[in-house]
Formats: C-alpha cells, structure tokens, sequence
C-alpha cells in the first residue's frame, strides 16, 4: 500500500497534466470549481513567492514547465466554467460569483472598466514586456557562453577553482542558456493566455446573452446582470492568477545573479544610499507648502524617510573594522586607546609582523564587510583551502585592514611587514581582459590586470554582455582582488612557510606516518634543510602534498642528505608524476628545448665554491640565451600555457636559477622529471 502511495506521488505531475486534460471534457459541479479556482490562485502565488526569494533564475529552473501546466489548468478551468455560464444561467460557483459582485458594486459600467483595464495591464505591460525581456536575454545568454567559458578557464588556471567546480560552472552556464532559450518560448504561452482570456470572456458575455436573450426569453436587464457578474467574475477568477503568472515570468527573466534573494538586494541597495533617502524625504516635505495637500500623510512619510537615511548613514559612518581576520584583538569597549596601552604588555602586539596582510582604501571597504555584502574574506577562505588541497601547504591567516594612507580604490599585499604588490580596482567596474583577437571595440578605462599584466578596461555594468559577444574575458572587482592576491601568494610561497609553518607540517605528518618522521627528522636531516627542501619546491609551483614520498626520497638518498640542492632533485624526480599532471595538458607537454651544444657549453661554465654551485657563461652566451627566451614567449602566451623550458637533470637547478632572475614565471624541467606516458611537443630551440 505504502509503495502504491509513493508511486502516485512519484507521478504526481503527469497525474495532474491527464486531469487538466479531461477538464476540457468533463462536466464539473459548482462546488468542484470553486475548489480548483482556490488551488490555482494558491499555485500561481506560491510560484511569485518562489521567484522572489531565489537568489538567480536557475534555482527555479522547472519555471518554464510549471508555465506551461499552469496556463493548461487555467485554460481548462476556462472551459468548465463557461460551460456553467451558459447552461447553468451564469451559476457556475460562489467563487465567480462573489469576485464579480465585488467588482461591480452595483455597477456593471464601472466595474467592466476596472476589469478591462485589469486585462489591458496584464497583456500589454507585464506579458509583453517579460517576453521582449525574455527574448534580449536568451540571445545575449547565447552569445556571452564563449567569455563565461574563458573566464572559468581563468579561474581555473589561476587555481581560484578546482576542475570539479569548474565543470559544475560550465555546467550551470550551459544551463543557463537552455533555461533563457525555454524562456523565450514560454513567455509567448503567457502573451497567448492572456489574449485567450480577453476572448473567453467575449464569448461567456456575447453567448449568455443570446442564450439569455433568445432561448430564455428574458428581458435585457436581466440578461445583462446576471451574465456580467458571471462574466467579470469568472475572467477575474482567472486574470488573478494569470497576472500572478506573469508578475513571476517578468520578476525571473529580469533576475541577475547575485549574493542574496530580491527582498534583500532591496533592503540593502536602497539603504546603501542614506543621502538619497534623506534628498526624498526634503522634496517630500515640499509638498506641505501646497495649500489643499494632505499634510499628515505628507508629514509621515517626510519624516520617515528622513529617519531612515539619518539613521543609515549614522551607521555607514561608525568604523567598521580595524582588523578582519580570525586573530584580531581589539581594544575592549570599555577603554580609551591610551588606558589600553598604558599595560606595557600590549605595546608588544604593534611590534609584531604579519606573515601576510592586506590594506585597503576606504572606496574597497564594501568589498571586505560582510555587513554591506562583502564577501572577500569568504573567497579568501576558499583559496587557502584550494591551495592547501593542491599544495599541501595552508597559508597562514591574512591580516585585513583599512588604511587611510592609500587612495580609496588602492590595495596593498604586504609580506612580514614589506609591500611585495598592489594593485586598484573601481568598486562599481566591471574588468575586461583584453583576447588575442578581439571582434569589437569597446568603451572603458584602460588599465593593466594585475595579477597578469593583461591589458584590460574598466567597463560599467551594462557593457558587460557586449564586452563578452567581443571575446573579452569579464572580471569583477572582487574576484581582480582575489586572483592578484592568490598569485601572488602562489609567487612568495617559499618565504611564508617558515620554521613554525614547516614543523606544523610534520606534526601533521606524524597523525599517518610516525615511524618514517622519527626516523627522519632530525636524526637524517636536520629541521632547517628540509625546510630549505621544501622552500626549494614550492618556489618552484611543485606541489608537497606527498610528504611521505619526499621523507621517504630523502630517507634513500644515499650520503646526500647534507646538500639540499641534491636532495631537492632527487625529490623531483619522485614526485614526476605530480609534476607531470601539473604541467600536461590532455597528454602533452609543450616545452622549449636546448641545444645538445648549449647543454654541453652551460655543464662546463659550472664552478663549485663553498657556497654552492654557479654558471660562469661568456656574457654572449648568456645575452644571446635571453632573447632567444624573449623571442619564443610569445608563443606561450597564445597557447595560454606557462613557458616551460626542457633540459637534462644536471644542468636543470643552476639552469633555472640562472633564468629566473630575468624570467621568474618560467618552469625548467628536466627529462627526468615527466613520465614515459607523455607526449613531448617542442614549440621552440635554444641554441648558441
């Protein structure tokens, strides 16, 4: 039985999509009627409720269906009650019959008028508006897929994303188009309902007063009050919850995406701006000055939007933070500044240095509060959780701050006290990274992407869609922010772990493998070379998740466990399958390669002294091995990859830090390090 019960319940849809057909056939009580008017206004005002608490469209991505089955339920109501109307002399339930009573109030000219013009809104403003709207956003939806593609791209190559989020991203944005396209066709439904609901009521009126008229022989009057009650009743019964209907395809085709639901996007967009509020209420209280006006109501709402932007702004201006992070320690409530510091104890706490932080002009405060919707420490949070999962190495909390110093679009990445980057964004742009090829032109405020050095523009808002049928690559503020910031963390990895970072690392790695650190560290290695080893990799992008493969590589090595640069190789080598993965693409590596003679001049240019292993190379040579690097580049860059130089394991170390004094994001890899199972494709020759 109870199996039954579910697999109707299972199937309710298609259950009540056959019931709706046979509405159009079977002949209904009066009773029955008023029960499915009753579900369907509820139906229709459950769907408007819906459409305004979703944060975006796709959360209620079955609306075109549910268009199409409540319109089918309306129209089949339509037909059984015009079958009433004209058999039952227009008794066809209290439900009609009490909406077109109160309608007409004892007047049938009056209240046809509220009802025509009930229908007139509903035809021309509503439904032919949520289609023109419809149609622009399924065709723009359709033409900005190749920039939501790149820029998902982005985030991915930039490590912002995991490739399980971003194939759900790309997912939802192929989504998105079908739910505009369906759109697109559902809005015309909606347009037909409401020219179906003019003409049912044309019919109900013109039929029951023939019918009135001629079979009944009733008088004129007669006919025409009980058929326009029946009829005003019955084409309200159903515009009330078309109009619903509507309202919700208008309210979701015109729904961008964003942080919250409309009723909050209202509440906080409208009281963001307390000046405006407080200009409202002054015009408002203008009208007092005209004789006649009605001066309490005028009064309550002068005074109440005057309250309102008082009272916001009151709170605007209250300092939000003076540190954001999970390690903030504030001056207590209770205390001046100068009693706080008066405790010799607490002057310590200025004197410390942040591993990293982040200083913001006033303009970027927005971006940082979560009380006026900012949600960068949230993405901060995500990226070290990100980072951690593909390097093994969590980065320490970063310290956020407001600095009046700064111009207010400024920010600055500071690494122990030191700034290492910066950057300006405008908190109300739009970012476009330039492409190769671009198709248009657009308007906008050049400037350089930071993390990248990609020209770009600043945009508004309503560029954006052109900007990404051109190619561009769109970026909003936060997220110009958030990639500089992770970049750059990704760049100085190697100096934030320190010695505190590192042997949290290895207390984590006794939870697993206990034995293998023990027998390690420090008896085999001591605590400052494995961090120079694992500085050595992450400066390098490798990754030093596999802890117990590296202890166990620097466990074997056989008499090289003093000499870091030795160790790190061997470590390389181990990890090749990590390597490879990181740096492949679809089982293809495309690299530049080096001579054999260049090779050969670079091993016998290399000299030992006591403080390790340099190249001597004739500065031809060594000018000569530059721009031919400079000169192959570029062909990185339209294949969207890092530049990847080839080399043989000997020379790869000194090689790279030859190389990286004038290209620091160039990857050297020996062939040691790639596994057999790849294709290696050469772009590119260094020679003498």
């Amino acid at each position: 039985m109870q199996n039954s019960i579910k697999k109707v319940f299972g199937n309710i849809v298609a259950i009540f999509v056959v019931l709706i057909l046979f509405l159009l056939i079977i002949p209904l009580s009066p009773g029955i009627l008023d029960l499915l008017f009753l579900a369907n206004i509820t139906i229709s005002l459950i769907i408007l409720m819906i459409t305004m608490h979703i944060k975006e469209a796709l959360d209620f991505s079955i609306f075109p269906s549910m268009l199409l089955i409540t319109t089918l339920f309306r129209l089949g109501l339509n037909v059984s009650s015009t079958r009433l109307i004209l058999t039952k002399e227009g008794q066809a339930g209290k439900i009609i019959e009490t909406f077109g009573s109160f309608v007409l109030q004892g007047n049938i000219v009056v209240g046809t008028i509220i009802f025509i013009i009930i229908v007139l809104v509903q035809f021309i403003v509503i439904a032919k508006g949520a289609e023109r709207v419809a149609e622009v956003a399924a065709r723009f939806t359709l033409d900005a897929m190749p920039g939501k593609q790149m820029a998902i791209d982005a985030d991915l190559s930039s490590g912002l994303i995991t490739e399980d989020e971003a194939r759900l991203r790309r997912h939802k944005v192929q989504k998105e188009s079908d739910f505009y396209g369906a759109m697109d066709g559902a809005t015309k439904i909606v347009k037909g309902d409401a020219i179906m609901s003019i003409i049912i009521t044309l019919i109900n009126f013109i039929a029951g007063s023939i019918i009135g008229s001629a079979q009944m022989g009733k008088s004129f009057s007669e006919v025409l009050k009980i058929y326009s009650i029946a009829t005003i009743g019955d084409g309200l019964v159903s515009q009330i919850p078309s109009l619903l209907i509507s309202t919700a395809t208008g309210m979701i085709v015109t729904r961008s995406v964003s942080e919250g639901s409309l009723n909050e996007d209202v509440n906080r967009q409208f009281m963001a701006q307390p000046k405006v509020l407080m200009l409202a209420g002054f015009i408002m209280s203008l009208f007092l000055l005209i004789p006649g006006s009605p001066k309490l109501q005028t009064g309550v709402i002068a005074g109440a939007l005057f309250y309102l932007g008082y009272s916001t702004k009151k709170r605007m201006e209250k300092p939000v933070y003076e540190d954001m992070d999970e390690t903030s320690e504030l001056i207590p409530d209770d205390l001046t500044e100068e009693e706080y510091y008066k405790n010799i104890e607490n002057i310590y706490s200025l004197i410390n240095v942040e591993p990293i932080e982040m200083e913001f002009g006033y303009s970027l405060i927005p971006l940082i509060d979560e009380s006026r919707g900012g949600n960068l420490i949230n993405r901060i949070v995500l990226f070290r959780r990100q980072y951690a999962q593909d390097m093994g190495f969590v980065i320490p909390s970063i310290r956020l701050r407001d600095d009046a110093n700064l111009n207010p679009n400024q920010y600055v990445i500071k690494l122990k006290g030191e700034e290492i980057a910066k950057g300006e964004v405008l908190v109300d742009y739009y970012l476009a990274l330039e492409p190769s090829q671009a198709t248009g032109e657009i308007d906008g405020i050049d400037t350089i992407e930071p993390a990248y050095g990609i020209p770009s523009k600043w945009i508004t808002y309503d560029a954006r869609e052109k900007a990404e049928l051109y190619g561009y690559t769109v970026v909003d503020p936060l997220s110009v922010i958030v990639m500089h910031l992770s970049e750059t963390v990704k760049k100085y990895a190697h100096e934030i772990l320190t010695r505190s970072e590192m042997i949290q690392l290895i207390e984590n790695s006794k939870k697993y493998y206990p034995d293998l650190v023990q027998e390690l560290i420090p008896n085999i290695v001591s605590y400052g070379d494995f961090q120079a080893l694992l500085c050595n990799l992450l400066k390098e992008g490798i990754p030093i998740k596999d802890m117990e493969t590296i202890m166990e590589t620097v466990l074997n090595a056989n008499g090289s466990s003093n000499d870091v640069d030795r160790l790190t190789e061997q470590v390389r080598i181990a990890l090749k399958r990590t390597i490879t993965r990181k740096f492949c693409d679809n089982g293809q590596l495309r690299v530049l390669t080096m001579d054999a003679d260049l090779e050969r001049t670079i091993l016998t240019s290399m000299n030992k002294t006591e403080q390790g292993v340099y190249l001597t190379l004739n500065p031809d040579i060594m000018q000569s091995i530059i721009s031919q690097i400079s000169n192959e580049i570029s062909k990185f860059r339209d294949l969207a990859q890092t530049p990847i130089i080839l080399t043989s394991g000997v020379i790869r170390l000194y090689f790279y830090r030859f190389i990286e004094q004038f290209y620091p994001n160039i990857c050297v890899l020996s062939f040691n390090e790639i596994t057999s199972n790849v294709q290696i494709q050469s772009v590119g020759n260094i020679t003498l």
